[in-house]
């Protein structure tokens, strides 16, 4: 569904990306790992057409994503934003409903909401949270109604980026189940972004780590702990010594 063949992408003399090469299956869950500023963002960023490389070529599902109409391109792509990125001045149902209510995807209000108060209900989420501002929800509830607002137009590919931040162990665990759930419900292919590597375990078909630009490593989540890799090694168990240097 989704692959990166050799793509390069530097800001200035940044080298950001230095020759990414991953291939994500279509119904599949890929997990990329990586340190702070490995250039996990900006991957996410080009395959969404938001950056473009210097160089190599993303296709998804054979198209070439610099190629694609714009609007049609997107409208295949759910997304959980690692802040919540909610808008505040809006009700919780129309964060949820924010693409069905704009667009080629337009629908009737009423056929919105209610499409967005069966979604918050997929993630545990009552009726009654419907007419709320983000304002009144709690961080969890907030991050559900993320993820409500993800799946709302039933995407055929979804970005989770760090989908667990700022949540207490129990919750996170929470949100994890609730995305493993809901993608195989859905069949969609997924991509996400974490350091927890809880959310690794339980959410990831594949593992990819991401390091200075490049692929280290690459394979399945049961193959990650005797990948044999000392970069995927040191950050799994999250040492202080090894090859991936700390920013002290």
């Amino acid at each position: 569904m989704i692959t990166l063949d050799d793509v390069h992408k530097s800001f200035g003399s940044n080298d950001v990306l230095r020759g990414v090469n991953l291939h994500v299956a279509k119904g599949t869950s890929m997990v990329i790992i990586g340190g702070s500023g490995t250039g996990k963002s900006v991957a996410i960023k080009s395959i969404l057409g938001l950056v473009t490389p210097d160089s190599g070529t993303i296709t998804v599902d054979g198209t070439d994503v610099t190629k694609a109409d714009r609007d049609a391109f997107l409208a295949r792509f759910g997304m959980l934003f690692q802040g919540g990125a909610l808008f505040d001045s809006l009700p919780v149902w129309q964060n949820v409903s924010f693409r069905l209510l704009r667009g080629s995807l337009a629908k009737p209000k009423e056929e919105a909401r209610a499409i967005a108060v069966e979604k918050l209900r997929r993630v545990g989420l009552t009726a009654d949270v419907a007419d709320r501002l983000p304002a009144e929800l709690s961080g969890g509830m907030q991050k559900r109604v993320g993820l409500a607002r993800a799946i709302a137009a039933d995407p055929e590919i979804i970005f989770f980026d760090e989908p667990t931040t700022g949540l207490d162990p129990i919750m996170a665990g929470v949100i994890n189940d609730l995305i493993r759930e809901i993608v195989t419900e859905m069949g969609a292919t997924t991509m996400t972004i974490t350091h927890d590597m809880s959310s690794v375990r339980t959410i990831a078909d594949h593992v990819a780590m991401l390091h200075a630009g490049k692929i280290r490593w690459t394979g399945p989540v049961a193959e990650m702990d005797s990948a044999g890799d000392p970069y995927v090694d040191q950050f799994i168990h999250g040492r202080a010594e090894g090859p991936i240097e700390a920013v002290r």
